[in-house]
């Protein structure tokens, strides 16, 4: 029997202290709240949302074009990989053997976001994202928050209210996305559709299975036909000359008879030809199955970095006072030979070779105390972090790639043979009339001095090393030391 609830508002804490760890009031943790099976559905269905939006961001990034895009569908894959896994946690901490979280929940639940992965253009890919999925989970995870006990389930409502919080902040992002790229025409055109995924929802009972799940054959629209993954990236307008190989920038930063302030600009050019790596990652992820969701997790959390590496780099130019659009084309040749000429295996094997030549001194060590030598505290400061991250990259290829192959050496000699196979026929993008391969350095050091106030030195506008022969080279740096 309930005690008299006048009880609940007399009884005070001890000393006027917060009661219950300051997480409700006694009236407010004596209410009732969900029970574990309904709280597990719904935490189900939370999961499942991540899972699929995360999805959607990895198969979409290779070839969008839009570089404003392919930065925050890294990032937002990140934040869904992050609390699909603390949500599969939860789930397996509530009783719930076998935990069923590789099941898809409802079929209209999940035809919604078939449909989102299959729309045919940017426009419509933010809007469904960012209009109907995301407000449809941040509603759920805030119904969640209110209908559960905070003090009975609250590892529930910390694990709902981590994850609102992230979401709220993709929402808004998406609320300016909408604005720059859905316009008023295009919305009406996108009506119809909108009413498609809103009816998916609603027979699924809602996102969380909060309301009557209705059941029945869903409808569907552009996901008729599923289209495949497509590998191949894409650039907007701003990056000119996508095949351009004229500038070896390695060769310049470890040419001891260069002075060191110049450097930076290709430490910033490194950084945001980075941009590459989120490109042939994500095809990894789009492509390997059958792997432990902490696979997903470190993988994506990896893409996000070289995302973040790349925008370290488009800062550095801004904040030098360059227009790297007018100066450096930023090519995604390496990307792109990957993604089509390699297996999902094949290309990881390649990333953690590369990655293992950044580790000797002619790596991460040296583009860092380049920067600090430079004087140039900005460049210092990405260079520190940079470093740091790659250390965590090689923890996560020795704890996905290399236990795989089975050891080290094995891993890095088939990495080796795997980046041997890979042409990068750079003349034949000659032949091919798709670039010229230019020598954009002379502009961008003479821009560089221009800001400064400074003259030229004759040595460094003069540097060209071609492709080629930095290639050779470099390999032979990398394995040194």
């Amino acid at each position: 029997m309930s005690a008299d609830s006048s009880f609940l508002k007399t009884y005070l804490p001890h000393a006027g202290l917060p009661p219950l760890a300051g997480i409700a009031d006694f009236a407010g943790a004596a209410r009732p709240g969900l029970s574990v099976e309904t709280s597990v559905t719904r935490l189900k269905r939370h999961h499942w949302a991540f899972r699929r939006l995360h999805e959607i961001f990895i198969k979409r990034l290779t070839a969008e074009p839009l570089y404003e895009l392919k930065m925050v569908f890294s990032l937002h894959a990140h934040y869904c990989a992050e609390h699909a896994a603390a949500l599969r946690k939860r789930v397996g901490e509530m009783r719930e053997p076998p935990l069923g979280l590789d099941t898809v929940p409802d079929a209209a639940l999940d035809a919604c976001f078939d449909e989102i992965l299959a729309v045919p253009d940017a426009g419509a890919l933010v809007w469904g994202i960012y209009n109907i999925a995301l407000p449809a989970l941040a509603d759920a995870l805030r119904r969640h928050l209110d209908e559960t006990n905070k003090l009975i389930d609250h590892p529930s409502f910390r694990v709902c209210r981590f994850a609102l919080l992230e979401v709220e902040e993709m929402c808004a992002y998406g609320r300016q996305a909408v604005t720059a790229l859905v316009s008023e025409a295009r919305r009406e055109e996108l009506a119809g559709w909108s009413r498609l995924l809103q009816g998916l929802l609603a027979q699924s009972g809602g996102l969380d299975a909060s309301a009557e799940v209705k059941g029945g054959v869903p409808a569907r629209q552009f996901s008729v036909n599923p289209p495949a993954y497509d590998k191949v990236p894409r650039r907007d307008g701003r990056f000119t000359d996508s095949y351009n190989m004229g500038v070896h920038a390695e060769a310049f930063l470890y040419d001891e008879a260069m002075p060191v302030e110049p450097k930076t600009l290709m430490l910033y050019y490194k950084r945001l030809r980075e941009i590459d790596v989120p490109e042939m990652m994500a095809s990894i992820l789009a492509e390997t199955t059958g792997k432990p969701w902490d696979y997903t997790v470190d993988m994506t959390r990896q893409l996000w970095d070289e995302a973040r590496h790349a925008m370290m780099g488009e800062v550095g130019f801004v904040q030098a006072g360059i227009d790297w659009r007018r100066f450096v084309p930023v090519n995604f040749t390496w990307s792109l030979a990957l993604n089509t000429q390699l297996a999902p295996l094949d290309r990881h094997a390649v990333l953690y070779y590369i990655e293992q030549g950044l580790m000797p001194k002619t790596g991460k060590r040296y583009e860092w105390e380049t920067a600090i030598a430079s004087g140039e505290g900005y460049a210092a400061l990405i260079q520190d972090y940079d470093w740091a991250d790659e250390v965590l990259h090689a923890r996560i290829g020795r704890d996905w790639y290399v236990k795989q192959m089975g050891d080290t050496r094995t891993a890095v000699d088939y990495g080796d043979t795997c980046w041997s196979r890979v042409l990068i026929d750079w003349k034949s993008y000659i032949e091919r009339g798709l670039t010229r391969h230019e020598n954009w350095w002379p502009g961008l050091y003479r821009e560089w001095c221009r800001v400064r106030g400074i003259e030229p030195d004759p040595a460094v506008l003069a540097f060209h090393t071609t492709y080629e022969t930095a290639r050779a080279d470099l390999k032979e740096l990398s394995t040194s030391g």
